[in-house]
């Protein structure tokens, strides 16, 4: 039987709107989490007085198995349709979610956003329905949530129908009034079947809807770039990176170099979900080990590529920003850190080189004095210590970051041109 394609989905709107229930839902629905396993949860949260939450808890509670566990295994969100299997990208819920859709830690191909019924559009839903759209999302099905609480009534359906409408007008997202479903995660209306309580609605399910995407493009031909997340050193076998490959191929007995810690060796062997393999490609979680290579030697944001065509690793570069959201402005000289993939570096901003329209992309001004909240600006940046990035014209899985301070995330980016130190 053919291997089904296989689609990234990021579920993605304000915290308080439904997401983790959503996903519990669509994991039960679709027969990947056991029966007994929500049972489980229903009995616990009926205990902790909070009867209803079982679809919620079984994402917190897998959650929490990740952050503890070491082994990187995200098979629990998965779920098939008829025509893909779904991986859903970085849990709902999770505090650096921003950060990790945009540093390419959840590359999502399409996107649920929610938004509840009775709340409507919130600062949240704005800002990841910016980023979604910044992050080259090609899709969005909104799920109107919470239609339990207004009554399954259609007027306020209508009502988040228009609001969100605005906003994805805003950031020239292209939606048609298809792309909106009244839901209840928490009943399971229009989840996978028709509800009786929105007899006035006569469009797709959730179901129906991600079984309708478009298939994914291709990840880029090119080399192999991994970029690591965790050092282990585990006995008997020695140093193990671990990461995620964003392009290209890693097999057992390639040469292999990492940047900037700028060390090399030959791949021993390729693990992953607990068994060797021969080789991985795009989208795999690995641990692999490197012969010749200490503990000390690399560490989290390093990206690993062929040694004879290395990752790049920048003097500065120039990048295409868009502020989302500052107190004040940003001018030359500002050093907030930069998310890219698996790093965390303080970056100059040496220069503000030009600012764009963001809805045509045309330049507005020459070397501006200042940007903002809203706008959109082509910048130099010098690192303030090494950092390995792409541009993302070459490579787009490493070619965008999140700038952010103050707690926050303050711009997202992508990277036009690098200069090599």
């Amino acid at each position: 039987m053919a291997k089904k394609p296989h689609q990234n989905l990021a579920i993605i709107g304000h915290v308080d709107h439904g997401k983790s229930t959503l996903v519990g839902r669509l994991l039960f629905e679709t027969g990947s989490v056991p029966e007994h396993v929500i049972e489980q949860h229903r009995a616990e949260a009926e205990e902790k007085g909070k009867g209803g939450f079982e679809f919620a808890y079984v994402m917190d509670n897998l959650a929490e198995e990740r952050e503890r566990g070491v082994t990187i295994d995200i098979a629990h969100q998965e779920f098939d349709t008829d025509n893909y299997y779904f991986t859903i990208v970085d849990c709902p819920g999770h505090r650096d979610f921003v950060k990790n859709m945009i540093t390419g830690a959840s590359q999502a191909d399409n996107a649920v956003l929610v938004v509840a019924a009775d709340d409507g559009v919130q600062p949240q839903t704005q800002e990841h329905v910016f980023l979604a759209r910044t992050l080259g999302i090609n899709e969005l099905i909104v799920a109107v949530n919470k239609m339990d609480v207004v009554d399954y009534g259609e007027a306020e359906f209508k009502g988040v129908v228009d609001e969100v409408s605005k906003l994805l007008k805003q950031v020239n997202f292209p939606v048609d009034d298809a792309g909106f479903i009244p839901i209840s995660a928490f009943e399971g209306d229009n989840i996978s079947e028709h509800s009786e309580n929105t007899d006035w609605y006569d469009g797709r399910t959730i179901l129906e809807s991600l079984d309708d995407l478009k298939e994914p493009e291709p990840p880029s031909d090119a080399p192999l770039r991994l970029p690591i997340q965790d050092v282990y050193t585990i006995s008997g076998i020695g140093t193990v990176p671990v990461g995620r490959i964003e392009t290209g191929q890693l097999k057992a007995g390639m040469n292999v170099s990492f940047q900037p810690s700028d060390v090399s060796g030959e791949v021993k062997t390729v693990e992953m979900h607990h068994e060797e393999v021969e080789e991985a490609n795009p989208g795999d979680n690995v641990g692999f080990n490197v012969r010749g290579i200490g503990k000390n030697d690399i560490r989290r944001g390093d990206v690993c590529g062929p040694a004879d065509d290395p990752p790049t690793v920048a003097e500065t570069f120039t990048a295409q920003i868009v502020v989302m959201q500052h107190p004040s402005v940003l001018t030359a000289g500002y050093t907030p850190v930069f998310h890219a993939h698996t790093a965390q570096v303080a970056c100059t901003f040496e220069s503000i080189d030009q600012k764009i329209d963001p809805a045509s992309g045309e330049v507005k001004e020459e070397n501006p004095d200042f940007i903002q909240s809203g706008d959109a600006a082509v910048v130099t940046v010098r690192p303030q210590k090494p950092l390995s990035i792409e541009p993302s014209s070459e490579i787009p899985e490493l070619g965008s970051f999140a700038v952010r301070d103050m707690g926050q995330t303050i711009a997202a980016g992508r990277v036009l041109e690098v200069t090599e130190k």
